[in-house]
């Protein structure tokens, strides 16, 4: 009487139950990445323009900001809006969180570039703990 041979497995059915949760968790892994690449590279593009920095140029150099945030003013990394350039001229709708030793506040600027330059329609600092709304283009508030 010959003996039966156990019947050898392959190796998707040793391997399938630390293959099925390892791979499921690498697509997640890989997936979070990528739209954290995507977000670090959109908030990089934006804060590298010309109407960002400017904006903050101002917001720091007001003193009615200064007064109610406090010093260092440092920006925020969730900006959100828009900036829309085609060569010389564009538009750009931005929302900049702020912060200071003494609160937090949000610049919100709408502007357009013509010949190249930028020039703000509006510059608005809103303190989020007194809801104060400063106007950065009003000269009587600089």
């Amino acid at each position: 009487m010959e003996m039966e041979q156990p019947q050898t497995k392959n190796w998707w059915e040793r391997n399938w139950k630390w293959f099925v949760p390892v791979g499921c968790l690498s697509l997640c892994v890989l997936l979070v990445g990528f739209v954290a690449l995507v977000m670090s590279l959109t908030f990089g593009m934006m804060k590298s323009s010309d109407v960002y920095k400017e904006a903050l140029a101002k917001t720091r150099a007001n003193h009615a900001v200064v007064d109610a945030l406090g010093t260092p003013l440092k920006a925020g990394y969730m900006v959100s809006g828009s900036i829309n350039i085609s060569g010389p001229s564009g538009t750009a709708e931005l929302a900049i969180p702020v912060s200071g030793p003494k609160g937090d506040g949000t610049v919100y600027l709408e502007a357009r570039k013509s010949v190249g330059e930028w020039s703000f329609t509006k510059l608005v600092v809103k303190i989020e703990q007194t809801n104060q709304r400063i106007d950065l283009l009003d000269e009587k508030q600089t």
